[in-house]
Formats: structure tokens, C-alpha cells, sequence
């Protein structure tokens, strides 16, 4: 039975890192005396931009890092980073939410990773993968469920470049060994494989015969 992990396996963008450095000061004096006058600033350009809670605490941060990524940031009132925004210099982007701890918990990403996939991650609350759906710019799409302590794929659900379906179920080592699926024409197929990848039984089932006249 041949490996389908190729069509199981999401990659996307798992951007982490917590903000870092003191809060910026906001320039507001300028404002003032524009309203005060009746003029309105069409444009604002800065390198960084920092949003203030009502006591003078750190909610948010827009910037673009020396490396060319722009990212928004936004931080819960205990100063911990629960969601973001990135866009690399490539073109690569992800949006992120983020638990109290700071462990990432659903990861949004497209064109990241290779072959252009784009996806969701699913992530538990120690921070391993337990679920991803993804999809390819040929047609590939997967969904597939992984072991949240070792990391391994142990279910997945997949449409081929064609249209074909496939289930496939993994043991605890992450190898194939049940798969059901349908060929291009619609006709079932049930494979079972040891846990050396050898085929030990199967359910083909050929095009029934066109009926006599």
C-alpha cells in the first residue's frame, strides 16, 4: 500500500514569539492643535505604532521588524500575547490566537510552507498539533487529526488532485495501515498493511459488467 502521508500532511506558518520592548510613546500634541485649527491628517507614517489601555498599559503593537515582516499584535490586560497579524516580506501571512500561557492554539496560514498550502492548525494546551485542514493549489485537500503526545498522524481525510476521496488510519508509530477509498471512476477500495507497510488484505471491487441485451 503506497504512503498517502503526502496528502495528509499541513504545513502552515506557526509564527510565535512574545512582544518585547517598552511601550513608545504616542505623539498626540500635534493632533491637538490640528483639531484645534480644523486640519485633519490624511497621512501617519511611523516604524511602530503602540495602543495604550486607559491606564497607560501595552495592549497593542503594529510594526514592521528589521527582517520585513509587518505584524499586529494585540496583548490581554495582564500584558500576555493572545492574538497577532503577520505578513512576511515574501508574501507569507498568519493570523494566531494564543491561550494565557502563551502556548499558540489555532494557527491560520496561507501560501506558507511548501507547495503553497494554506490551512488551519488546531493545537492543545500544551501547545501540540492535534488537528489540521489544508489544501494545495493543485486541489489537494486534507483533513487529519494527530497524536497530541507524540505528534503523529493518526486519522486523515483526503480529496486527490482528481476528486478522489481517501480515508486513511495510522498506528501509534504514524505508519499507514487501513485505508478506504474511491478510484476516478467511483469504484470503493479497502487496504489493509502491516506495520512494515506490507499490504495484508483488500477489497477492490472492478466495474460491474454492462448488462446483456
Amino acid at each position: 500500500m503506497t504512503n498517502r502521508k503526502s496528502w495528509l500532511t499541513v504545513i502552515v506558518a506557526l509564527i510565535g514569539g512574545l512582544i518585547g520592548g517598552a511601550a513608545a510613546t504616542i505623539l498626540g500634541a500635534s493632533n491637538a492643535f490640528a483639531l484645534r485649527h480644523g486640519h485633519h491628517a490624511r497621512t501617519v507614517e511611523a516604524e511602530k505604532f503602540v495602543l495604550l489601555g486607559p491606564n497607560g498599559d501595552q495592549r497593542g503593537v503594529m510594526r514592521v521588524s528589521d527582517k520585513g515582516t509587518a505584524a499586529l499584535y494585540f496583548v490581554d490586560a495582564d500584558g500576555k500575547e493572545r492574538a497577532e497579524f503577520r505578513v512576511a516580506a515574501d508574501g507569507r501571512s498568519s493570523v494566531g490566537f494564543y491561550d494565557n500561557t502563551g502556548r499558540r492554539r489555532v494557527i491560520v496560514g496561507e501560501g506558507v510552507g511548501a507547495g503553497d498550502q494554506s490551512g488551519i492548525g488546531v493545537f492543545s494546551a500544551d501547545g501540540a498539533q492535534i488537528a489540521s485542514l489544508s489544501s494545495l493549489n493543485e486541489g489537494q485537500v486534507s483533513l487529519t487529526l494527530y497524536d497530541s503526545k507524540t505528534g503523529l498522524a493518526r486519522a486523515g481525510l483526503a480529496l486527490g488532485p482528481g476528486g478522489a476521496p481517501a480515508l486513511v488510519l495510522f498506528d501509534q508509530n504514524g505508519k499507514d495501515r487501513a485505508e478506504l477509498h474511491l478510484d476516478k471512476n467511483g469504484n470503493p477500495g479497502l487496504a489493509l498493511a502491516d506495520a512494515s507497510g506490507k499490504t495484508i488484505a483488500g477489497l477492490p471491487m472492478e466495474s460491474a459488467p454492462a448488462a446483456a441485451q
